[in-house]
């Protein structure tokens, strides 16, 4: 299976990378390689995430990789689109929790916390020492956060909050949840760490897709709150939302990972594999495939590669990001479905991880703004006309 990791490069876009850039991605495809194949299919049937890879991720400073400061490695963000890709040819749920620990709920204090908010967090949790999840979807309302009914209302000093987060990852391992509530104001954010009177978690199984990834409820009954809780730079859709951006960029270099691991999986079976005295590689439909699987990784390389600079530069839009999610990862499903068709049978076993991938790329599709909700940002972004009211 380790084979599967190995790199494609048919543009030699590694001649646009830093030897730093080379060398980070490097070092997580041996980390992916030797810590988490060996164990992954057996997270992933018993629907656990291995939490004692968290020293070795942090050690590695996987953690707010594209943060400056507060004990961040503050490595540019071609780097760490690169640390999400090689994470998520691992497993999705992988690159999930260091998504939301980093791009959540470490930039969401980072963006919108105060000085003290950021010493006492951001150091803690690049070291992995404190884990961190992000409550911004409820039972009722995915796609539309400002439908949320979630509600925080002023108590002294303090503030009270009441009601329910789903589908939150990290839920019941983390030590701070970023919960979004409404406000008189709007909506906002607060700092609620475990064992707080009032806060709890319930983990979701059942699971198809993600199942290596811990997937909770958060529930707030009368949850008491100090003002050191509330996170003050914290006003409207545009907190949460820009914590969103964050993580969807990482998403979209992670289902480049998958999508190569699915591709490289393929490709080996298919040369190996003889079918009527030849190997399937010979014949003229699985060559179509292949070459489309190859066509469709290269074109999102492309995207993420011109993205980061984008993103270094300061010149990003959300927009852009929309482009990158929602291109990357529809064809990033698109290709683990073809590549568990060409394995036959044998893309229903886990001794492959193409059916893996495929299960987990279905959720990706479908978190951080589905393909339809991206598509109305991007027609919204072209035609100046909102479809969404």
């Amino acid at each position: 299976m380790a084979e599967s990791l190995r790199d494609l490069d048919y543009f030699s876009l590694d001649d646009l990378l830093t030897s730093e850039e080379r060398a980070t991605r490097d070092t997580v495809k041996r980390f992916v390689q030797r810590e988490v194949l060996p164990q992954i299919e057996r997270h992933f049937a018993a629907e656990t995430f291995a939490v004692e890879l968290i020293p070795q991720m942090a050690e590695l400073g996987m953690f707010g990789a594209n943060i400056k400061g507060y004990g961040c490695a503050g490595m540019n963000n071609v780097s760490y689109g690169l640390i999400m890709q090689e994470l998520e040819a691992g497993d999705s749920g992988l690159r999930s929790f260091a998504s939301v620990q980093s791009s959540l709920a470490m930039y969401a204090i980072y963006a919108n916390g105060s000085e003290d908010q950021k010493k006492r967090y951001l150091p803690e949790m690049a070291k992995g020492r404190l884990i961190g999840c992000f409550g911004l979807t409820e039972p009722d309302h995915g796609s539309d956060p400002g439908g949320m009914e979630t509600r925080a209302r002023k108590d002294g000093d303090g503030w009270i909050l009441n009601g329910t987060k789903r589908w939150i990852t990290n839920g019941s391992i983390a030590d701070v949840a970023i919960v979004w509530a409404k406000v008189d104001q709007g909506i906002t954010g607060f700092l609620v760490e475990r064992g707080t009177p009032g806060f709890s978690t319930r983990d979701i199984h059942g699971k198809f897709s993600m199942r290596a990834s811990i997937t909770s409820e958060l529930i707030l009954e009368d949850v008491r709150l100090p003002a050191s809780a509330h996170l003050p730079n914290a006003r409207g859709l545009k907190g949460p939302l820009g914590c969103l951006t964050q993580a969807r960029y990482g998403i979209a270099w992670g289902a480049i990972g998958a999508a190569r691991t699915c591709f490289n999986t393929a490709l080996d079976y298919t040369k190996s594999r003889k079918q009527f005295s030849r190997p399937l590689a010979g014949f003229q439909l699985v060559q179509s495939k292949l070459v489309n699987m190859l066509t469709e990784i290269t074109k999102g390389q492309m995207v993420c590669l011109r993205l980061a600079h984008l993103k270094d530069q300061g010149k990003m839009r959300p927009e852009h990001v929309s482009f990158a999610k929602r291109n990357n990862v529809n064809e990033a499903l698109k290709i683990a479905r073809d590549a568990r068709d060409m394995l036959g049978a044998n893309g229903i076993v886990n001794e492959y991880p193409v059916i893996r991938h495929m299960m987990n790329l279905e959720t990706v599709n479908t978190y951080e703004g589905t393909f339809d909700v991206h598509t109305l940002i991007l027609g919204r972004d072209i035609t100046g006309e909102n479809a969404f009211e």
